[in-house]
């Protein structure tokens, strides 16, 4: 399932227990605190520069993807378009909101629609670790300002490039340093092992920003006030990050090694937490091979048709786990 097994660093813990006496409503907003220790983690990790940057903490990444469409009034008629391999909270967030889906990678697919309002692009991709060049986002970024659509961009593997470095939308070199119609998504579950604190947050364009917090606010979805002194400290310790994504940089060797070794080919996954694998034959028949062998897979066909032919490997398992992996590839 891709969930983070590592605990969570103690410098992270002591900080929502301390702020665990917490009686009253927390800010929607965020406390000044943690919103400018995003907005100094945004130019730091993804090169923005923090004037005329619109933050916004969020309840983990994955509920602001369901609902971004809903919350920016996106609905029947209009068009949101995702990857063709994504996912599948991106098509869910528009069946939500009851608009249409375009599975493409490519702008000239879409033509000249006037109906698309949405367009979400994730490098590092999930499931496929694939890395999209900041010439690729430019043109996406470029594209929807001429139509008046928002480009989402979900970077919550950004800080995990192995074989290639990620670019964010929010780099002056994609955004051209205007956040106009630009939303950059994040989360601290990968890079602080915090999936279970439900932490992230977005980030660009301060007047679409305002407008998801204007509505956040009347909905309630609103971070607990320990879960944001927790981020707070998250955000300010680079030496936790930097030691997890060793451990998933070790793991990423093993695995990627063992999976060859026993005739599977590696697709993209120059970034992220994920190896993106096939044997050239029905997603389904790896699963099983696989299955067989105590060796547990989701099959490519989750994140959309055209990976009927693949399956995603993730590396957040325990070393204990890994080392069986491999062990038992090896006998193969």
């Amino acid at each position: 399932m891709g969930t983070p097994v590592d605990p969570v660093p103690a410098l992270i813990r002591q900080a929502l227990a301390d702020a665990s006496d917490a009686p009253g409503y927390p800010l929607t907003a965020g406390t000044p605190a943690l919103r400018d220790a995003i907005a100094a983690w945004v130019a730091r990790a993804c090169g923005a520069g923090v004037d005329g940057l619109g933050v916004l903490p969020t309840i983990g990444s994955k509920e602001l993807v369901a609902w971004l469409p809903t919350l920016l009034g996106i609905g029947p008629g209009d068009v949101v378009v995702v990857p063709s391999i994504a996912y599948p909270t991106y098509e869910d967030g528009a069946r939500l909101a009851g608009a249409t889906t375009v599975r493409t990678d490519s702008l000239t697919a879409l033509g000249p629609d006037p109906r698309v309002r949405l367009v979400w692009v994730n490098s590092p991709g999930n499931p496929t670790g694939r890395v999209l060049p900041a010439g690729h986002l430019r043109k996406v970024v470029d594209w929807a300002r001429e139509r008046g659509a928002v480009v989402a961009s979900d970077e919550c593997y950004l800080p995990l490039g192995w074989d290639a470095q990620p670019v964010s939308v929010l780099s002056p070199e994609v955004c051209g340093g205007s956040y106009e119609g630009v939303l950059a998504v994040h989360s601290l579950s990968k890079r602080s092992n915090l999936a279970g604190y439900r932490a992230g947050f977005v980030a660009g364009d301060p007047a679409l920003v305002a407008e998801l917090l204007k509505i956040r606010k009347h909905a309630g979805m609103i971070v607990p006030a320990p879960v944001q002194a927790a981020m707070v400290a998250a955000l300010g310790d680079q030496a936790h990050a930097d030691a997890q994504r060793e451990r998933y940089r070790a793991r990423r060797e093993k695995l990627r090694a063992a999976f060859t070794a026993a005739g599977f080919t590696v697709e993209h996954s120059e970034a992220g937490l994920y190896l993106w694998l096939t044997r050239d034959e029905e997603c389904w028949d790896t699963v099983d091979w696989l299955a067989r062998r105590g060796i547990l897979v989701a099959a490519g066909v989750f994140y959309g048709p055209a990976g009927a032919r693949h399956v995603r490997v993730a590396l957040t398992e325990s070393d204990e786990h890994v080392d069986a992996v491999a062990g038992r590839l090896a006998e193969v």
